[in-house]
């Protein structure tokens, strides 16, 4: 009975305050200037959870004109790091937890501007000991229509 309590408390452990220390202390200044929002964090399959589902993170970016490329659409470099920051969180749940990664490959496909806030939903696709493979669809926050999809690959310390 020990052994099942100290998986359940571990298991449960990496949630938003984690995330939320994350934000703070591990991403660059300029990153952190982006002003994301973790919303939520999946470590533990939910009760009632699909067979497909994938431990996964919710970060909002919120809009504003320094985040757009022509002053009206927000541009795909924040894009592209709101999903990368996404993703290191979603890891990070999946792993339970911190761990020092790079990311090896992150393919964007840009599917329409936007002018208000992108919901970055992170799914952890596969978690090896040295790789990782995840998938990050983006989404108009005030639509919930798909803005962008993300492929990427990290490699952990």
């Amino acid at each position: 009975m020990g052994e099942v309590h100290r998986l359940v408390t571990t298991e449960a452990s990496f949630g938003l305050h984690a995330a939320g220390r994350l934000m703070t202390k591990i991403f660059a200044p300029w990153v952190q200037d982006l002003a994301l929002l973790v919303e939520s964090v999946e470590a533990v399959r939910p009760p009632g959870a699909l067979p497909d589902w994938q431990p996964g993170a919710v970060v909002r970016l919120p809009f504003s004109k320094k985040i757009c490329a022509d002053g009206d659409s927000v541009c795909s470099q924040a894009l592209m790091a709101l999903a990368d920051t996404a993703m290191v969180i979603a890891c990070s749940a999946a792993w339970n937890g911190y761990r020092p990664m790079s990311t090896i490959d992150q393919t964007t496909h840009f599917l329409r501007p936007v002018n208000f806030d992108i919901i970055a939903d992170a799914r952890v696709v596969r978690i090896g000991r040295n790789t990782s493979f995840g998938r990050v669809m983006l989404l108009g926050a005030a639509d919930k229509r798909p803005v962008g999809m993300v492929a990427s690959a990290y490699s952990m310390a």
